[in-house]
């Protein structure tokens, strides 16, 4: 179920990368476990890393993941989120 592993990035003004704590992913897997069931085949892993099925798709999990940052004022205006798909190592 929980196939591809993400990395959830928050980028600075200055263009610096930083995992996102797993606290505040958590806070966002938890809240959409009870609204959104698209988001449903998420599990947050550690700071910075969140695993997830083939259905979710990564843009729309962006799109509400960076929302919900911002509205939890985890995220300030001049940063961005950054979520991308892992490559396997082989």
């Amino acid at each position: 179920m929980f196939a591809r592993r993400l990395s959830i990035q928050r980028i600075d003004a200055t263009g610096a990368a930083h995992p996102c704590p797993i606290a505040q992913i958590d806070n966002f897997a938890m809240r959409n476990f009870t609204n959104d069931a698209i988001f449903d085949d998420t599990l947050p892993l550690a700071d910075g890393a969140l695993e997830a099925g083939f259905r979710v798709p990564l843009d729309r999990l962006h799109s509400a993941m960076e929302d919900w940052f911002r509205r939890k004022g985890y995220l300030r205006p001049e940063e961005r989120l950054q979520v991308a798909e892992v490559a396997e190592q082989s």
